[in-house]
């Protein structure tokens, strides 16, 4: 099978730019599941080979050391990068994900329900006294950030200095937009972050609001215990993933239902729609749009031969308008059912926050639904530039209380 040549065009980086992708995805995916791009690149586009590459063993997440080192030289986000459970293979992934687990499984993260209730409620209540939200200062940042904040276990305030230096250290994610600037911000933010963590933990042992990571970590034995920059540096990728994928999630999803005021009708009309339509803005327009890989061995997609070596962009955004998986795909529908989408990922590195994010999400609609009679755009949305998350820097609304 001839291979389809490059479209630099439709390189990973020209997608990244696009306030709507999905068009260019169409295209990909109309000339077959695996197309290549700029620089040896393949880009996969299919439900069915996205998916099946997410969970083949043959294709590793970690990044060779001289790529990371082309694009950051000497910096300390290098050691970082290599040492996050994003990154790692068994038997370290598998102790590392372990490890993050137990503060965010599924039973401890529905523990947590009645308190990010009463923190949404406390966010709502400003913005609906004066009229105005910006979904994403105002709501979609400060309420995840507060919840993993109380899961770690830094005090309330230490928190805006340390969500600054993780705001500064996230840019190590987007190495494609990458500047000087952002850089120096990287190598500043990680070495403060370290020494802060580092106090952190070696201080914060009770907690009256229950067991935090830091206090977890020491009722780990001394021969299970991680090395401390394994854990500081796992905690400081925790703090991003948490709020950024939740930021994008919420975001998004409102932004889709100012789309379709339709739909929004409908969950008005029923409230337990919710958690299906949860899960359509996760298929619609995902926080994650793509992950990359690296192909440790040969792979053969759709009659093609990936060599060793090469870098393979996996196309969550567009796997998720598969024609062939989901019925009318260009449309919201938040009552979809099935919905196979992959907006979380999935195999060996599937995100470890989905149920934490999937309940401030739910949260945080039956909110919107449940409290706002008028939810309507208050002045153009910003939208956020990055190489593989999708959300936006601001999105300002009117609304009115019931």
């Amino acid at each position: 099978m001839r291979a389809n040549t490059a479209r630099p065009h439709l390189s990973a980086a020209f997608l990244a730019t696009k306030d709507d992708p999905y068009p260019a995805y169409a295209e990909l995916r109309a000339r077959g599941p695996l197309t290549r791009a700029e620089l040896g690149q393949w880009l996969v586009t299919g439900h069915g080979a996205v998916s099946a590459l997410l969970r083949d063993g043959r294709l590793e997440s970690r990044m060779p050391a001289e790529y990371t080192r082309l694009t950051l030289g000497d910096s300390p986000g290098v050691d970082f990068l290599h040492r996050i459970v994003l990154t790692r293979t068994p038997p370290e992934h598998t102790r590392l994900r372990r490890f993050i687990g137990q503060a965010l499984g599924t039973p401890v993260v529905r523990r947590l329900h009645d308190r990010i209730a009463a923190a949404t409620d406390a966010l709502l209540e400003p913005a609906l006294d004066r009229g105005r939200l910006d979904v994403v200062t105002e709501l979609a940042v400060p309420l995840p950030v507060g919840v993993v904040c109380d899961l770690i276990g830094i005090p309330t305030g230490d928190r805006p200095a340390v969500l600054t230096r993780v705001t500064a250290l996230a840019k190590v994610f987007d190495a494609a937009n990458l500047s000087p600037a952002d850089l120096a911000d990287i190598n500043t933010a990680l070495p403060w972050l370290h020494d802060y963590f580092g106090d952190l933990l070696a201080t914060r042992r009770v907690s009256p609001g229950g067991p935090t990571l830091a206090e977890m970590y020491w009722e780990e034995s001394a021969s299970d215990r991680l090395a401390v920059a394994d854990f500081v540096d796992n905690m400081l990728f925790l703090f991003h993933a948490g709020f950024e994928t939740t930021m994008g999630l919420v975001s998004n999803g409102v932004a889709a239902l100012l789309n379709h005021p339709e739909q929004l009708g409908r969950l008005r009309a029923d409230p337990a729609l919710v958690p299906s339509a949860v899960e359509e803005f996760l298929r619609y327009d995902a926080p994650i749009q793509n992950v990359i890989r690296v192909a440790r061995k040969p792979v053969e997609v759709a009659g093609q031969k990936i060599r060793a070596g090469r870098t393979v962009l996996l196309l969550l955004g567009a796997a998720n308008r598969d024609e062939k998986v989901f019925a009318d795909a260009e449309r919201l529908d938040v009552g979809r059912d099935p919905n196979p989408h992959l907006g979380f990922g999935g195999g060996l590195h599937h995100c470890v926050g989905t149920a934490l994010a999937r309940l401030m999400a739910v949260v945080v609609f039956e909110r919107l639904v449940g409290r706002v009679a008028v939810l309507g755009p208050a002045a153009p949305a910003v939208r956020r530039r990055h190489a593989s998350l999708r959300s936006y820097d601001h999105l300002p609304l009117v609304v009115a209380a019931r």
